[in-house]
């Protein structure tokens, strides 16, 4: 397939030469060129504008940072939906409102386009790896059409109902990374104070009942000290202010998310946005 790509950052790199390496014709725009620009020694075609990598695709993926950013990719000046061409599939893998993916979807189908909200998980080394979980709302033959991109993404590719269902399972997801990740955070800053090797506790309990993707993600990185962004702090900020604004909407309190996000948010006034989000620890260490 020809497929324009959208957003090279640090997940979005790792998925469009994945892309390529399954045999598709990938065209990459990033706000910043250089980030673009990497993927041409893999075989990408570099475009200078949004609408340039847009137009003429089978498909248009876009994986970008906030909601404000895929509105802007989306209806801005040359965006794709004035870009795209009769019958193109536009597929937005940022997380995002779910009001947003609706209201690209409408737009969408108003100009004779199909729309998909899938957002992914599993961070940078699911991205490098093609492992990455993906949760697809909206037209259900646009997915069948892009099932083999995904696959070439991904290995856990769920269609989740309409659009903006996809949105809302990773508010799902994301949620339930909130109280893990903050376990094994807590648990880490226990040890520490008891006099516990941090290694030896994660190997103690690993296999068991505490065991969980966070702690074999982040533990390593945290035994080591490495608070290097798979996943930026700012991102996951975002993403839980979504979960809490939909969850509020509905009625229902979020404790638990609540006090996470307000670790988060004390953070990243702090200046540490730009780190990973295991750099929760930072919290306990204070």
């Amino acid at each position: 397939m020809k497929v324009g790509f959208i957003g090279t950052g640090i997940m979005g790199a790792s998925m469009a030469r994945n892309l390529l390496k399954a045999g598709h014709e990938v065209f990459v725009y990033n706000r910043t060129r250089e980030k673009a620009e990497r993927l041409a020694h893999d075989g990408a075609a570099v475009c200078g504008s949004v609408a340039g990598c847009a137009s003429g695709r089978d498909v248009v993926i876009t994986i970008v940072g906030f909601p404000e950013d895929v509105r802007e990719v989306y209806f801005g000046e040359g965006g794709i939906l004035s870009s795209a061409s009769p019958g193109t599939v536009l597929v937005d893998m940022t997380t995002t409102l779910p009001s947003l993916a609706c209201e690209i979807a409408q737009k969408a189908k108003e100009r004779g386009l199909s729309a998909l909200d899938a957002p992914v998980t599993g961070g940078d080394t699911g991205a490098r790896e093609g492992t990455l979980s993906i949760m697809a709302g909206g037209d259900k033959d646009a997915f069948a059409r892009c099932l083999p991109l995904f696959e070439a993404m991904g290995k856990n590719i769920r269609f989740m109902g309409d659009s903006g269902c996809g949105q809302q399972t990773k508010a799902c997801n994301q949620i339930m990374i909130a109280g893990a990740l903050s376990g094994v955070c807590e648990a880490f800053a226990y040890a520490r104070r008891q006099g516990l090797s941090p290694e030896a506790v994660m190997e103690a309990v690993a296999g068991g009942s505490a065991d969980s993707a966070q702690l074999r993600a982040f533990g390593p990185r945290l035994c080591a000290g490495d608070l290097a962004p798979g996943f930026f702090m700012k991102h996951f900020i975002k993403d839980m202010r979504i979960a809490q604004r939909e969850a509020s909407e509905k009625g229902l309190e979020l404790p638990m998310l609540s006090t996470v996000l307000s670790m988060y948010e004390e953070l990243a006034a702090d200046g540490l946005s730009e780190l990973g989000t295991q750099a929760l620890i930072r919290h306990y260490e204070a």
